[in-house]
């Protein structure tokens, strides 16, 4: 991308936590980076001249990224009780120097301190510092100065400026997005993203060379990639690059872009440190993961994920030092949600969104014509009734993403064949449900009616909501490469086998 604005340091100090580097690596870093097209310097990290110099240098590179290897010394000036050195050694890396052998006084007089106040601040340093805030409270008040200069002159430019960094986005009607009927979340997904597209314009749409597969690609409508020289566009192929691709949208999101990365929901397996960061530090990142479950189909077991939805979801359980739950998994269970759980994803500015959808085409919820949009509207509260009970409710059936439209089609046939009532819910996030009052979680699921789960992940993503007499349908395997019509068949994912596993579970 030729991004010479980027300056990397690297201390290298041949020291890890339990060895010499020598014992475990012999890798050349600087090749490394010369090869991936980066300017390197390698330079005493010790010396400041050296370090200041360095640093010009790199400020003038017009073409490259920047990397500077500091060859520094671990624990440099230690010294022992018998005032021998204890540089470079492994055990100064991650325990107090007194720990680790040396001895602090000793090494604080190698060093021209005083042994009895190490802490003291030498008076030429702190004249040094109060003459250095001074300088950047100057050039403080100048930037300010220019800024409501630009401001007075630019009113249009500063106001949609400050509405980026105060989190606004455009108002949106997601009830006007054209979508397909019975179409893949995917799909929905990314007529969204082509609505977006050139309206919200700090968003960055980032896909893992799956764009069309992922559905990303409906960002491009009003937008073009990112390129070496022409930063313009507002979507970016990371290539096959997952964890790189992550890493770059919490960068994204600490700068008030709204980051949008696609891949599919297996690879999330490649992302995860990055996940947990942006968990962590509360970056309202959306991941968009597609190819949600074993109806992959023919690219097998190692492409269909069946843990990876509990895994996720467990980020939901998790708060961040705000309180606030870490993380919002949303499985929409056909295009109308999918519309609402957009909606929310771009409402949730305190923590990453992940967006869990098909592959396939799903049967969207029945309901009476044009209140599909405002029956899925209750996503927001994470569940609801998406298909009631024809009189006295006899079971609850529970389900997010496609299993919904599955757990509707039993529901008829248990009403139809056995005069079974049977109520089916869509819990597109549990973590959202488990935010509501108790008396909305009670009336969703009551106590005292049978409740059944269907889950294409493992059990554990249900067990919660149907509780210790539930019982839950789900997988307790890997995929197998087939058309996932197939292995709707073979693992017991049709409508009538799942009728007969409710009834099974009835005692009917």
């Amino acid at each position: 991308m030729g991004l010479n604005n980027l300056i990397l340091f690297f201390d290298s100090n041949d020291v890890q936590l339990s060895t010499k580097v020598e014992e475990v690596s012999s890798e050349d870093t600087a090749a490394k980076y010369r090869a991936w097209g980066w300017k390197v310097m390698t330079i005493d990290g010790n010396d400041e001249d050296e370090i200041r110099g360095a640093l010009m240098k790199a400020n003038q590179e017009k073409d490259k990224p920047v990397l500077i290897i500091g060859k520094t010394i671990m624990g440099k000036g230690l010294r022992t009780e018998d005032d021998k050195s204890f540089e470079g050694m492994v055990s100064t890396h991650g325990q107090p120097v007194s720990n680790a052998g040396a001895s602090v006084v000793k090494s604080i007089q190698n060093l021209g301190g005083d042994p009895d106040g190490p802490f003291e601040i030498f008076p030429e340093v702190g004249e040094y510092y109060t003459e250095v805030l001074k300088k950047k409270a100057a050039v403080m008040a100048e930037k300010k100065a220019r800024y409501e200069e630009w401001k007075n002159e630019n009113p249009e430019l500063a106001e949609k400026y400050e509405a980026i960094l105060a989190g606004k986005t455009p108002p949106i009607d997601f009830s006007k997005i054209p979508i397909k009927a019975n179409s893949a979340t995917r799909s929905a997904s990314s007529v969204v993203l082509s609505e977006f597209s050139g309206l919200i314009e700090n968003m960055v749409v980032i896909s893992a060379d799956l764009s069309n597969s992922d559905k990303t690609e409906g960002f491009l409508k009003n937008t073009k990639p990112i390129v070496r020289g022409d930063f313009s566009g507002a979507f970016l192929n990371a290539g096959v690059s997952e964890l790189t691709m992550a890493t770059m949208a919490n960068g994204m999101a600490l700068h008030n872009i709204i980051p949008v990365c696609g891949t599919f929901f297996v690879f999330s397996d490649y992302m995860k440190p990055a996940v947990r960061m942006a968990a962590l530090m509360g970056l309202p990142v959306k991941y968009v993961w597609t190819h949600d479950s074993f109806r992959v189909g023919e690219d097998g077991p190692t492409h269909q994920p069946v843990e990876q939805e509990a895994q996720i979801r467990l980020m939901e359980k998790l708060k961040n030092h705000s309180g606030n739950n870490s993380l919002m998994a949303l499985r929409p269970a056909d295009a109308n949600e999918t519309l609402v759980a957009w909606e929310m994803a771009l409402d949730n500015k305190n923590t990453p969104t992940a967006l869990i959808l098909s592959r396939q085409n799903i049967m969207d919820i029945p309901a009476r014509p044009g209140e599909r949009f405002n029956n899925a509207l209750q996503s927001k509260k994470g569940a609801y009734v998406a298909q009631g009970a024809k009189g006295k409710v006899d079971v609850v059936l529970v389900a997010s993403g496609s299993e919904v439209a599955t757990l509707i089609e039993a529901a008829g046939i248990l009403q139809k064949e056995n005069g079974i009532n049977a109520r089916v819910v869509s819990v597109i996030s549990e973590g959202v449900l488990r935010l509501q009052d108790a008396a909305y979680q009670k009336n969703l699921i009551p106590d005292g009616v049978p409740v059944v789960g269907l889950t294409a992940g493992l059990s554990a993503t249900l067990e919660g909501l149907v509780g210790a007499n539930g019982n839950v349908i789900g997988m307790d395997h890997f995929g197998y490469s087939a058309p996932y019509s197939v292995l709707d068949e073979k693992f017991g994912f049709l409508g009538k086998d799942v009728a007969m596993k409710v009834l099974g579970f009835m005692g009917k």
